[in-house]
């Protein structure tokens, strides 16, 4: 017998769809949350209660009555169907040949900060005392003068090896928990996020060739927000973009100062966009990173995507302009990851 029931828990209906269930719960997040006066647990039942009956699979298990959990065997989800070609356009193959960065990248990582002290200097300073020394010792110096300087020597090598010792407890720490992962997160599962999930693949196909790349799916909007409100953020080295995903009508499109979206030269009714604020939001967290936004439009039947080139809060790209774009600017700054900024933003996935 199970001790609570979800729909009850969220209050709606056994027959609620996928709308009503996330609406509501959004408006009992926000109550429930720890942060707003909730229990950790409660809001854990919440989010399970949610989970459950938000993947149509896990939801008809819980309708005839099977038990859901940790202690289950995980299910692998399935991937989404497949895009009629009627409807909605695949994402565009794009020769890697006529991409100019594709080449350019090396394979080399390197993970910033290091907090080892700099090579260059340690032998500097070791060097500079080993001449002090000489000359000391060449000339006859008093003994206590002497033994002074291998006071100095002892001192900066315990200096040097506990900075050592920290740079690699410092490294094991972060290689335990993020390992070799490049994505954090995944993109949205349900019918009205199928921009996601092509924003996703494109990322794999083409940007992931440049390996200091680390993908997030489903971000905070806001630091403390329980709600994935950016689609994704792609880093690399000291650079972030955050992507907001659409699936559009085709046509023409651009972003006036206003970040208000035209169509064909007429505002354009169909969808908004938020991310502006959220870009103020993650630079404002993450003060020393160039962040760069996005609106990448994916057609919504058979069709042509245009935008206007200009230098709007966020830019509105389509998917071939997005890879050419963006990986270039990206593979900018192709070899290193910095470890502080991409453990803020996994800390950000909602996803």
């Amino acid at each position: 017998m199970r001790e609570v029931d979800y729909y009850e828990l969220l209050g709606v209906r056994p027959g609620a769809t996928s709308a009503e269930i996330r609406s509501a719960y959004r408006s009992l997040a926000k109550v429930m949350h720890p942060d707003a006066g909730g229990t950790a647990g409660t809001f854990r039942l919440l989010r399970e209660a949610y989970e459950t009956l938000s993947d149509p699979q896990s939801r008809a298990d819980y309708d005839r009555g099977e038990e859901t959990g940790e202690d289950q065997e995980v299910r692998v989800p399935k991937p989404p169907p497949p895009w009629r070609e009627d409807t909605t356009p695949p994402l565009p193959v794009i020769d890697h040949r006529t991409i100019p960065w594709w080449d350019m990248v090396s394979r080399r990582v390197t993970f910033v900060p290091t907090g080892r002290p700099p090579v260059g200097l340690v032998a500097g300073v070791v060097a500079g005392w080993l001449v002090i020394l000489f000359v000391l010792v060449t000339v006859g110096a008093p003994v206590a003068l002497i033994a002074g300087w291998l006071v100095v020597l002892a001192v900066l090598g315990t200096v040097a090896a506990r900075q050592l010792a920290a740079a690699d407890r410092a490294d094991r720490a972060f290689f335990g928990e993020f390992g070799t992962r490049r994505v954090f997160g995944s993109p949205g599962t349900e019918e009205d996020e199928a921009g996601e999930r092509l924003t996703a693949d494109l990322l794999s196909l083409y940007l992931a060739r440049i390996p200091a790349v680390r993908v997030c799916h489903g971000l905070a909007g806001e630091p403390g927000s329980v709600f994935a409100d950016v689609d994704h953020a792609v880093l690399c080295g000291r650079r972030l973009v955050l992507v907001e995903s659409k699936v559009w009508l085709p046509g023409h499109y651009r972003m006036d100062d206003e970040n208000v979206v035209w169509r064909n030269g007429h505002l354009f009714r169909g969808g908004t966009s938020g991310l502006a604020s959220r870009l103020a939001a993650y630079r404002a967290l993450l003060p020393w990173l160039d962040v760069r936004g996005v609106l990448l439009l994916h057609p919504s039947r058979p069709g042509t995507i245009t935008v206007d080139e200009q230098d709007a809060l966020v830019q509105p790209m389509e998917p071939e302009g997005f890879v050419r774009v963006v990986g270039a600017w990206l593979a900018g700054d192709q070899s290193t990851v910095d470890r502080t900024a991409l453990a803020t933003l996994v800390g950000q996935v909602r996803s």
